[in-house]
């Protein structure tokens, strides 16, 4: 991950190993993200709490939160909720939202919490980022032992073989009259986003990367990690996965 302020900072793409905690900490990345489809967002997480048959005021963790939207969202719907997330300042922007069912902290997902969850919600691609794939089976062994006897978690990830097929190689998205120029392609197995930009006099250089993590890829590692895997959906209302043409991969296990 590199960040470079006028072109005289070197460039440290060389250090690749916490580009999320940087980025994801900069206000810019959720300038670049900020008109997702919350709307989606919730319907999603109707449907997966109705799915989970959660029973009421049920011990929900949200793992790699962000600023806590969707922490908020499901707090609403009546389920006392941890948003957890790695980024600092996310977590703090979301701790102004805390109410006595609803808290934030900063934790690494590669560890397990002390305390259990009826459900552990990874959602919106928030895995495969590490640089040291053993890290992927350490975070779900994690997610494993932080649920109670009888939670279950779920993993909303990409669906690579679609997000292959219909990638972008080039883009400017306009935000806040901010120019993002952003390049995306495909290589040693992860999917990465260039992301090039100036704001007040000042070029911004940021890279994300992805492990192209596949179905098979996740059945493989929760072998490993002794998990069971109970059902698969396609997309945001649950419609059945199908490996090429479903745009998320959204896997229910325990």
């Amino acid at each position: 991950m590199s960040v470079t302020h006028n072109e005289s900072i070197p460039n440290q793409d060389g250090d690749n190993q916490n580009w999320y905690s940087s980025w994801f900490d900069t206000p810019y990345y959720h300038i670049l993200y900020k008109d997702r489809n919350y709307r989606e967002a919730q319907v999603f997480m109707d449907n997966l709490t109705h799915y989970l048959n959660l029973p009421e005021k049920a011990k929900v963790l949200d793992l790699a939160c962000g600023k806590g939207r969707h922490s908020i969202y499901l707090n609403q719907l009546g389920f006392d909720v941890l948003g957890a997330d790695l980024s600092e300042n996310s977590i703090t922007e979301a701790s102004k939202n805390s109410n006595e069912t609803l808290h934030f902290k900063v934790h690494d997902m590669r560890e397990p919490f002390e305390e259990k969850f009826d459900a552990i919600f990874n959602l919106f691609t928030s895995f495969g980022y590490f640089e040291n794939d053993d890290d992927n089976l350490t975070t779900l062994k994690a997610i494993k032992e932080s649920l109670s006897e009888y939670g279950f978690a779920v993993i909303d990830f990409m669906n690579v073989a679609n997000v292959i097929e219909n990638l972008v190689p080039e883009e400017t998205k306009t935000v806040d009259e901010i120019d993002f120029h952003i390049k995306r392609y495909v290589e040693d197995g992860h999917i990465f986003k260039q992301i090039d930009f100036e704001d007040k006099g000042r070029k911004y250089h940021f890279t994300e990367k992805v492990k192209a993590l596949t179905l098979k890829d996740f059945q493989d590692l929760m072998d490993e990690a002794g998990i069971y895997l109970l059902d698969i959906f396609g997309d945001y209302k649950l419609k059945k996965f199908h490996k090429t043409e479903s745009e998320r991969l959204i896997m229910i296990f325990k």
